[in-house]
């Protein structure tokens, strides 16, 4: 970890925020060219970030480590302020909206972990029996897809 002190106390560097937030400075290019993080230029035309670019990239790698598209990390950061740190109630009604998605993803996540588990301790040695791999198509009714490992009421 660096020593160096933020280019003017207020505004960092696109190493050194590259730096603070532990990804590539052409990363932090690419999620602005998205329009999920902003830059000022300098009059020499060297991108300056405001510390808050820490919390929005922050939230935008967790988002992205549940399997969140970027249109819809966009399409929640679009509400925030771009010209400066979201305050807390701005967070939290984020969080509110983003909450019962993630609930079910989480619901889903654990019956397939489940699912999984009894799959591999079963000891079924044809598709006719297996409940993973849907006998007789019943999961069919169900819709497409892998219907057996999305959350349900069995």
């Amino acid at each position: 970890m660096s020593d160096r002190r933020d280019s003017d106390g207020d505004e960092l560097t696109i190493g050194e925020a590259s730096e603070r937030i532990g990804i590539a400075s052409s990363a932090l290019r690419f999620y602005e060219s998205k329009g999920l993080v902003t830059s000022r230029r300098t009059v020499g035309g060297q991108r300056r970030y405001a510390r808050d670019v820490l919390r929005r990239v922050a939230f935008i790698r967790a988002a992205q480590s549940v399997g969140l598209s970027l249109e819809e990390i966009q399409a929640s950061l679009e509400p925030l302020p771009a010209d400066r740190a979201p305050t807390k109630e701005e967070w939290e009604l984020l969080a509110a909206e983003w909450r019962p998605r993630l609930e079910t993803q989480i619901a889903t996540l654990e019956a397939m972990r489940d699912r999984l588990a009894a799959c591999i301790g079963c000891g079924c040695q044809t598709l006719d029996a297996c409940q993973v791999f849907n006998p007789g198509d019943k999961a069919a009714e169900r819709g497409p897809g892998a219907q057996y490992f999305v959350l349900d009421d069995e």
